[in-house]
């Protein structure tokens, strides 16, 4: 084993990125337009910000500048809990007997216990900025509600989370974080709003989707003055936000000289993959350097593997706007065994666009694999991961066995979203043997994209 490169590479404060990046400046082929549900028109600023922030709706739209400065306010709230540490696996390498150098991005390590508060952090900022009283948003597993919700107190805006009600029983430590940082949080499909009682009267009993808590905490936002929606995944401005993830690891990497050949990242709407590739796919796309980029998403939600690229709603009730992605349709409600986290319908327009281009690859994994990927990894590296996190982790341990087998030294980074702790429950059912893989079939599928709503661009 070589000790030549620490096990944890710390950047220093000073060598923290100060300017996110914004990859689609360097797409050749840049996403589709974000498309008015009643025009299906190209939406603008004006109309964005009737439901985003004004700032954030010109970044979600600003596909030709690289780099947007970091406001020193949200770098110095960043600056509590990064750089984050890129660490070494030398344990898991030793027990995998593979050649191959493994490395992981570690966004476990603040108080909401993942990367989303790269983003509420920056979103909150924007909303405090604009003189708003408080901002909605839905979480799914809940690291992005914590995250809001912690961002959200320290600018002393009110925070309305509407919560995938399935993960709403199953994580009620999670929901007590949120409340504890003072935000209100409601099981979605509710009856608090239109579209949830509407939800609730076609779908009797559904244990809900990220598609309808967004249309939940949209009508919230819109009919609340002083009110805006934001959200944790998906949009161009979140994959801007976490991009710092990336530089942070460029710059780790570039410290010591390496070169990593495949970089793998967890994918359900697209925030933590997105940034963490986002410079080197910069790279790429500017012939600079070539990677191999996994996306790895679960087989009872294949949005990437299974999907169509099309243009479909982002939510469950058809008030957002369109977005030209990979989806299973707005309508698809994944198995309610689906326990890993990574539920959301469609992609990312950016990494729709790049992988349909051919410039990433994407797997779904089985979650009962998942789960044996996260068991051997906190035995081995110490950490519990969160099931979302542990999909990069079971492809990463993959690529190391057939380094084992073929004797190449590839270097591996992924990336770790953050920590389990709030996941037991998922854990006890796999523990316990109660875990099993749901795979739809394409008939299950069909409904989905018999939904969806044709526009042609």
């Amino acid at each position: 084993m070589s000790n030549s490169i620490p096990y944890k590479i710390y950047l220093h404060e000073h060598e923290m990125p100060t300017q996110w990046y914004n990859v689609r400046a360097d797409m050749k082929n840049k996403p589709a337009p974000l498309l008015n549900p009643g025009t299906r028109k190209p939406m603008t600023v004006e109309e964005l910000s009737g439901v985003f922030c004004t700032e954030l709706a010109k970044q979600e739209l600003d596909e030709s500048t690289p780099y947007i400065d970091i406001p020193e306010e949200i770098l110095k709230f960043y600056k509590m809990y990064r750089p984050s540490p890129l660490v070494r696996a030398y344990c898991l390498e030793e027990k995998l007997k593979t050649p191959a150098k493994i490395y992981y991005k570690f966004e476990g390590n603040n108080t909401s216990g993942s990367h989303k508060l790269n983003s509420a952090i920056a979103q909150a900022y924007y909303a405090k900025q604009q003189g708003l009283k408080g901002v909605t948003t839905e979480t799914g597993a809940g690291q992005w509600g914590t995250a809001l919700s912690m961002a959200c107190s320290y600018f002393d805006l009110d925070c309305k989370v509407y919560m995938v009600k399935v993960s709403y029983e199953q994580k009620p430590f999670r929901r007590e974080v949120m409340r504890t940082y003072g935000a209100s949080v409601t099981p979605s499909p509710s009856e608090t709003t239109e579209v949830g009682r509407r939800i609730l009267a076609e779908h009797p009993g559904t244990t809900g989707s990220l598609g309808c808590a967004i249309s939940e905490a949209v009508e919230a936002a819109v009919g609340t003055d002083g009110y805006r929606y934001v959200l944790g995944s998906v949009l161009n401005q979140v994959l801007l936000h976490q991009s710092i993830i990336g530089l942070e690891t460029k710059a780790a990497l570039d410290k010591y000289h390496i070169t990593p050949d495949i970089i793998i990242g967890c994918a359900g709407g697209g925030s933590n993959l997105g940034g963490l590739i986002a410079p080197f796919m910069g790279e790429k796309l500017r012939g600079e350097q070539d990677y191999q980029f996994i996306a790895v998403e679960p087989a009872s939600c294949p949005s990437f593997t299974r999907g169509r690229f099309a243009y479909d709603f982002c939510d469950t009730g058809k008030v957002c706007p369109l977005a030209k992605m990979y989806t299973l349709g707005s309508g698809f409600i994944p198995s309610a065994n689906h326990a890993g986290g990574l539920r959301y319908h469609g992609m990312s327009t950016v990494l729709s666009q790049l992988y349909h281009d051919g410039l990433m690859e994407a797997r779904a994994v089985e979650q009962t694999a998942v789960f044996d990927a996260a068991e051997q990894f906190a035995r081995i590296e110490g950490i519990l991961p969160a099931p979302e996190s542990s999909h990069a982790i079971r492809v990463a341990i993959d690529e190391a066995l057939k380094c084992r087998e073929t004797g190449e030294e590839k270097t591996i980074v992924f990336g770790l979203t953050g920590t389990g702790y709030f996941d037991m429950v998922a854990y006890e059912k796999y523990h316990n043997g109660e875990m099993s893989d749901y795979i739809p079939s394409d008939e299950d599928l069909q409904p989905g994209f018999d939904s969806l709503p044709g526009v042609d661009k």
